[in-house]
């Protein structure tokens, strides 16, 4: 992680002053996440084997029996009440992830993100000097911010902070009530997946010349089957799909050309489109 010469990692500052300011966003977001969870079937690895219950994870919710088992879970979700929606995020799934794996990469990697984003943005308005050094170090020119936050490491340790704010808020309540709580919001993403899907956003396309495209297609597709996302990617995975491609080297611009030629539902490339449209705005 970068340190500068005057005083403590700015960026790392501001991110968790940024995270504090939105605490409740994150919450009512993994509330939103958690809607139809009660629904999934409930498993548990056996001896080394993913089984099916026969119960829903609801099923077992209500009548206080857990849904981790003891071959699963992460220790620091260990010791969770039964039916609770932390005891839910330890569970395993049908293909023997744990759910915290999936709210990581749906919920909290996406929110640090742009929570981290939100930091640069405000370093580069409110301390322009020390954004100018900042810069210098990194070897960043500051046209994409999203580059300047993954060459500048903020995210990891921020997504500790992050996991301990939905913990501390949500871990005890039982499963049923978070699913409650969180399922209006669930409803206006739900419509706003909609919204987009029948009328995309407008994203300027590169004319990529046909091998370039070539080229930038082979690298998405193998970036999506390395990261194991489901296919076609719904609009629930569209911020983990957008990561996984820029991290592949990809730029923003291609994206809008390669996304038709890709296995994602419409949604999702509306998702993906609308992102890509806003970070350009915030740049």
């Amino acid at each position: 992680m970068f340190d500068s010469d005057f005083g403590p990692d700015l960026i790392a500052l501001l991110s968790r002053e940024v995270l504090r300011e939105r605490a409740g966003a994150l919450i009512a977001e993994a509330c939103a996440w958690s809607v139809g969870l009660s629904d999934h079937d409930h498993h548990l690895r056996v001896r080394g084997r993913v089984t099916a219950t026969g119960l829903t994870l609801g099923a077992r919710a209500v009548t206080g029996q857990p849904l981790s088992g003891e071959e699963d879970g992460r220790l620091e979700l260990g010791d969770a009440r039964p039916g609770s929606f932390q005891d839910a995020l330890n569970a395993v799934t049908a293909d023997g992830t744990l759910y915290a794996e999936h709210f990581d990469r749906e919920v909290v990697e996406p929110f640090v993100l742009a929570t981290c984003v939100a930091a640069v943005e405000r370093a580069r308005a409110t301390r322009p000097a020390d954004w100018a050094e900042l810069l210098d170090e990194l070897g960043e020119d500051g046209g994409d911010l999203v580059e300047v936050v993954r060459v500048g490491e903020w995210e990891a340790p921020l997504r500790i902070d992050a996991e301990h704010l939905v913990l501390a808020a949500l871990g005890a309540v039982p499963l049923v009530e978070v699913e409650a709580e969180g399922l209006p919001l669930s409803l206006v993403r739900a419509a706003e997946a909609v919204t987009r899907a029948a009328a995309p956003a407008e994203v300027p396309e590169v004319g990529l010349a046909a091998d370039e495209l070539a080229g930038a297609l082979f690298l998405a597709e193998a970036a999506i089957g390395t990261a194991g996302l489901p296919l076609p990617v719904p609009v629930s995975a569209a911020d983990r799909l957008l990561d996984v491609l820029l991290a592949e080297g990809l730029l923003p611009e291609e994206l809008p050309a390669l996304l038709p030629h890709l296995p994602v539902e419409p949604s999702t490339a509306a998702e993906v489109r609308a992102t890509i449209a806003a970070l350009g705005q915030g740049a």
